[in-house]
C-alpha cells in the first residue's frame, strides 16, 4: 500500500518544525508499516490512509512536553513505534545525542522495530521483553501509548523512570476516568494535563515527581 505524500508526514507545526531528511525518514516508516501491517497487524489497515495523522503527528506531539535535551527516552510497548520511533526519527535532528529504548515483549514487533532501527540508522535500541520484567532503565522520559490503562502504568513508569523523570501518556476519552482510578491508588504524582492536536477528546497527561505513598 501506498504511503501519504512525504510532505504529508510533517508533524504539526505544535510540535516541531522538520528538515526534507526527517519528512523522508518518516515516509519510510510509514512505507514499512504499511508493508508490514498485513503480516503482523501492526495497526488497523483502516487507519493506514491516515497514518501521517492517526499516528505520526499524534507521536510527535510528545515532544512539545519533553525537555530539548533528554538523555534517554524509554518507550513501553512500542508495538508499530509508536511513539518510540516517530521520537527516534525526530531526535536525530532536534537532540542527536538523545538516545530511545523500545520494549515489546512480541517478538515479531521487535522483528519489525529492529528493521526500522537499522533501515533508517536511528539511535535506538529495542528490548524484546516485558516491561515490569526488565532491568530499570533509568530514563529521564517515558512513553506508552495505548499499552494499559493509568494506574497500570504508573507502577511502570516508577520502576523505569530515573530520579526526577517525567512520564508522558497519550489517552483518550478515558484519561477523566483512568485519573481518578490512578487517585484512589497508592501513587503520590505532580500531573499537568495538555489537550492533543490530533484529537479534541484526548489529553497528554505530563506526569513528574512519582512516589509510592
Amino acid at each position: 500500500m501506498t504511503p501519504p505524500a512525504t510532505a504529508r508526514l510533517a508533524p504539526p507545526q505544535s510540535a516541531v518544525e522538520v528538515s526534507r531528511e526527517t519528512e523522508h525518514r518518516l515516509a519510510a516508516f510509514a512505507a514499512l508499516v504499511a508493508q508490514w501491517t498485513p503480516r503482523i497487524n501492526l495497526i488497523s489497515p483502516g487507519s493506514l490512509p491516515d497514518i501521517a495523522t492517526r499516528h505520526i503527528a499524534d507521536s510527535a506531539q510528545l515532544l512539545a512536553f519533553a525537555p530539548s535535551a533528554w538523555s534517554h527516552w524509554a518507550d513501553l510497548g512500542s508495538g508499530a513505534g509508536f511513539p518510540g520511533i516517530v521520537v527516534a526519527i525526530l531526535a536525530a535532528e532536534t537532540n542527536p545525542a538523545g538516545r530511545v529504548t523500545l520494549v515489546e515483549s512480541d517478538r515479531r514487533k521487535a522483528e519489525f522495530l529492529r528493521t526500522v532501527v537499522r533501515h533508517l540508522g536511528l539511535r535506538a535500541e529495542v528490548s524484546a521483553a516485558r516491561a515490569e520484567s526488565l532491568a530499570p532503565l533509568g530514563a529521564d522520559i517515558l512513553s506508552a501509548r495505548a499499552l494499559a490503562p493509568l494506574p497500570q502504568l504508573l507502577p511502570l513508569a516508577f520502576r523505569h523512570l530515573a530520579p526526577g523523570g517525567r512520564a508522558l501518556f497519550p489517552k483518550g476519552r478515558q484519561a477523566t476516568a483512568e485519573l481518578a482510578a490512578a487517585r484512589t491508588g497508592p501513587w503520590r504524582f505532580a500531573l499537568l494535563s495538555h489537550p492533543s492536536v490530533t484529537d479534541p477528546h484526548a489529553r497528554i497527561l505530563q506526569i513528574e515527581g512519582l512516589a509510592y505513598a
